[in-house]
């Protein structure tokens, strides 16, 4: 039976028309509750699939002391960005005496509904997570809480999940990288992002386009596109660099999108940065292999993954209390190197 096919104390309690402890001493077969009661409760949650939650029970008494497993959900482990970050969490797991058991979504929700349902299964002592592209609902997500189980966001969090969570300040680092632009004469700047139903996308579109209103400039929708991979950039890009009055310098999402448009605008014979200027979100391996050498906002994945397995290690140990909304920000900063001028 799956947990998110299953219902909660609290669920009983609301349509039993009781309390949630009249429901848990009912359970636990407690005299303090009338036989006719307990049949009742026992007989709705037995017909309903209730799943005793264990997780909840370990972390609630001090006698029954959860697994020290943390289970951490990657969107793509070949991710330069995520691969850090799961370092991050693995070194600060490691000093606290925490092993860590890794899964990969491949950016694909019903991939990350069955990891949420194994971790669970397997009775991870919490979950650190960054959400699939395609992740537009959150019910696997709330269950989780629901049961007790202690959720840390990290980088893509869920704004329809009210949790922890670490990120890196993606607007400012945006909004700067921008300012750069235009600082060094770029008039006509392209903006290549993820699709927008992520957080971290709004947030660096937002810091791209008040960088443009901050120093006069208009945004020209000629030169928006949803582009956040290599391959696609390389295929878009030519489109682009042909329109007449075309851009003169590209903002990317990410080094890889910022490397696609590179290539696609060496091809065409422009010279980078003379004619064109190019910045990436990252700062990965692939940046300094790259000609020239790519200028980008480097995202700390390290210090992130630290930060997210702190907050995670710090709820299941009581040193944070569960309910407590604990939200870190990880400063970015612009390394400039050889695609801008």
């Amino acid at each position: 039976m799956s947990f998110l096919s299953s219902i909660t104390m609290k669920d009983i309690a609301r349509e039993l028309g009781v309390s949630v402890a009249t429901v848990s001493r009912a359970l636990k077969d407690s005299s303090q509750i009338s036989k006719e009661q307990r049949n009742r409760i026992q007989t709705y949650a037995h017909e309903h699939h209730y799943i005793p939650n264990m997780i909840a029970e370990s972390l609630r008494y001090s006698k029954v002391k959860p697994v020290k497993v943390i289970g951490v959900i990657v969107p793509q482990i070949a991710h330069f960005y995520f691969s850090t970050i799961l370092s991050g969490i693995e070194e600060e797991a490691n000093e606290r005496g925490y092993r860590v058991m890794v899964a990969q979504s491949n950016e694909k929700y019903q991939r990350e509904v069955r990891i949420c349902e194994d971790f669970f299964e397997n009775k991870v002592c919490g979950i650190i997570v960054s959400q699939a592209k395609d992740t537009q609902q959150y019910d696997h997500f709330k269950k989780l809480i629901e049961y007790g189980m202690p959720l840390v966001f990290y980088d893509r969090i869920c704004t329809g999940v009210n949790c922890s969570r670490v990120v890196v300040d993606d607007y400012l680092g945006a909004f700067n990288a921008v300012s750069h632009l235009i600082a060094t004469g770029c008039r006509r700047i392209a903006y290549y992002g993820s699709s927008m139903n992520m957080e971290i996308s709004k947030n660096r579109y937002n810091g791209y386009r008040d960088a443009l209103i901050k120093n006069g400039l208009k945004e020209d929708q000629r030169f928006f596109r949803i582009c956040d991979n290599r391959a696609e950039a390389e295929r878009i890009s030519p489109e682009i660099l042909e329109i007449e009055e075309g851009p003169d310098a590209f903002f990317a999402v990410n080094d890889d999108t910022a490397i696609g448009i590179l290539y696609a605008a060496k091809r065409m014979g422009f010279r980078v940065p003379n004619d064109i200027s190019i910045c990436g979100f990252t700062n990965g391996e692939r940046a300094i292999a790259c000609d020239p050498m790519l200028t980008t906002v480097e995202q700390r994945g390290f210090r992130v993954g630290e930060e997210a397995a702190d907050i995670l290690i710090s709820q299941v140990e009581g040193n944070l209390p569960h309910d407590l909304v604990e939200k870190r920000i990880v400063r970015t900063r612009l390394v400039i190197r050889g695609t801008t001028r």
